[in-house]
């Protein structure tokens, strides 16, 4: 990207180019937490019945040796809610950084970036209806 083009998105002061940068930063955040729930919804279910004889188990005589019997020997579970987890807790940190510190000076040209090409590519891009309307 040639310097005017840097400066004309990173100097951009046109009120409607922020309200599309915060629509699409508002996009991004409602995706990763639609993300996270789809991964609740189909993952988590089968990894807890794959161990739903350890969880019976784990209701009668609960110690960690019995959890950690449970999750070491079924390595699929255990990884598909490790993975549901992580993904969950990485979202959380991610949003939260953005909420206590605002968001990067990184992240914040990324969009401009991104709301830049989508501005002109034009209604032919699929976020055009909503980051531009």
């Amino acid at each position: 990207m040639d310097e005017p083009e840097k400066l004309l998105i990173s100097g951009n002061t046109d009120a409607n180019f922020a309200k599309e940068v915060q629509k699409l930063h508002r996009l991004t955040v409602y995706s990763r937490w639609l993300f996270v729930g789809f991964l609740w919804l189909t993952i988590v279910p089968w990894c807890l019945w794959s161990l739903r004889e350890e969880i019976a188990l784990w209701q009668q005589y609960f110690t960690w040796v019995a959890v950690r019997y449970g999750l070491f020997f079924h390595p699929f579970a255990t990884l598909g809610l490790a993975f549901c987890i992580g993904m969950t807790v990485a979202v959380l940190v991610w949003q939260s950084r953005n909420i206590i510190f605002g968001l990067p000076q990184q992240d914040q040209e990324r969009l401009e970036n991104q709301v830049f090409r989508i501005r002109q590519q034009g209604p032919s891009h699929p976020l055009w209806k909503w980051i531009c309307q």
